[in-house]
């Protein structure tokens, strides 16, 4: 393909990354507007306010069923830990709302088979187990403190001594789910804008050989064995980070790992590898504090490395390594299927909140409105990626 093709194939990329978890953002937000505005934290406080198995399983299954955007789990993990989630909780929610969701799971069995899709249920338990033992190993407990602090001031209160039976039934209690929701998507669509528009142009730019070169596929039955595996799964989230690809939108770019050849290990470390690209680091650092951010990135880059390595010796001794699929598939594709009316549904879904948004503010006659705010660098990157990405979609229709 020459330059104009390939270029107006990455901007399609970009927005049909977009178009596949579209829904899934809104579905996440909504969810944590919800928990922010109707769960107070004695009531969470109760069940997942602890380290122990009971609270990381309840945060596990409530990952499970939630969102598998990597921002929105970032949001909701925040709104958990707002009211009053331990830490170990609120890591364990962002693995399994990233790892092992539904909509993931059909992803990968469409792109890489069933056998990722198993794969990835154990390694998602497997990373959740190890992650929540490092922390509890090596928990840094001034950080976490300041990181609460930070929160509840961010949030402008918990708001702890409301009724959730009354406020539920109430019209101002849904309307305030809608100023929840909006406040959350002010605080994210730049980094979500930036990282899909990068995603699409990586996926369409970069060459298979670049990608054996970095997975040292040359290698190949020169180096041990152990090392091989070692440099894929510890690489792995290192390239995840550089290509700046959240969970729905890693699965492709997997996909041409595996046809290029990259180990199990380095396969599964870079599906993994989600909640570390640069922008969600970026929002933990808003959320939490650059202290915490960098040590959740250790603590997932350590529990990623080791699940990668356990499920590659596991499945091998098992007998059932998954064969490597050629072809990416077609998941950036616009045709009427349950993508398309799934973005419909939540789509009427957004607007209802953004709606309930302008009414709760008129309602409690706060002053302002939502706006794109002063030019910033971040936003002026942002406005490149648009005027990119619009380019980008008129060269592709024109041709």
């Amino acid at each position: 393909m020459d330059f104009l093709t390939q270029y107006s194939e990455a901007a399609k990329t970009s927005v049909g990354f977009f178009w596949k978890s579209g829904w899934a953002f809104v579905l996440g937000y909504a969810v944590s507007a919800a928990i922010q505005t109707f769960v107070p934290k004695r009531n969470l406080t109760r069940f997942m306010g602890k380290a122990n198995v009971q609270s990381i399983s309840l945060s596990t299954l409530f990952g499970a069923i939630s969102s598998s955007c990597s921002f929105a789990a970032l949001a909701t993990a925040r709104s958990l830990f707002l009211k009053g989630a331990h830490f170990v909780a609120a890591v364990a929610f962002m693995f399994a709302s990233t790892n092992l969701v539904i909509e993931l799971g059909i992803l990968i069995y469409i792109f890489l088979g069933w056998e990722y899709v198993i794969a990835e249920i154990i390694g998602g338990l497997v990373l959740i187990a190890i992650s929540s033992l490092l922390i509890r190993w090596a928990y840094p407990r001034k950080w976490i403190e300041e990181a609460r602090k930070k929160v509840e001031a961010e949030s402008g209160g918990t708001e702890d001594d409301f009724d959730w039976r009354k406020r539920i039934r109430s019209k101002t209690g849904w309307l305030r789910v809608g100023h929840k929701f909006v406040h959350e998507w002010k605080m994210a669509w730049e980094d979500i804008l930036i990282g899909f528009t990068i995603a699409g142009f990586v996926a369409v730019f970069v060459p298979d050989t670049f990608w054996q070169a970095v997975f040292l596929q040359n290698l190949e039955g020169e180096a041990p064995a152990f090392l091989l595996r070692l440099e894929n799964a510890f690489i792995a989230p290192f390239v995840a980070a550089l290509t700046f690809i959240g969970s729905m939108g890693n699965i492709p770019l997997a996909t041409v790992l595996a046809g290029s050849g990259v180990t199990f290990a380095g396969i599964m470390g870079f599906i993994y590898s989600d909640l570390i690209v640069p922008p969600l680091v970026d929002m933990n650092r808003k959320y939490y504090g650059i202290k915490v951010a960098l040590y959740i990135v250790g603590v997932m880059l350590v529990s990623i490395v080791s699940t990668a390595l356990l499920l590659n010796y596991g499945f091998e001794a098992l007998g059932v390594m998954p064969r490597h699929k050629q072809v990416m598939g077609e998941m950036t594709q616009f045709r009427i299927d349950y993508t398309f009316w799934f973005n419909l549904f939540f789509a009427a879904v957004a607007a209802v909140l953004v709606w309930a948004y302008y009414r709760f503010k008129k309602l409690k006659d706060m002053p302002g409105t939502f706006s794109l705010g002063n030019i910033t660098l971040k936003r002026a990157i942002v406005y490149a990626c648009v005027i990119i990405v619009t380019v980008g979609l008129a060269l592709f229709f024109v041709q």
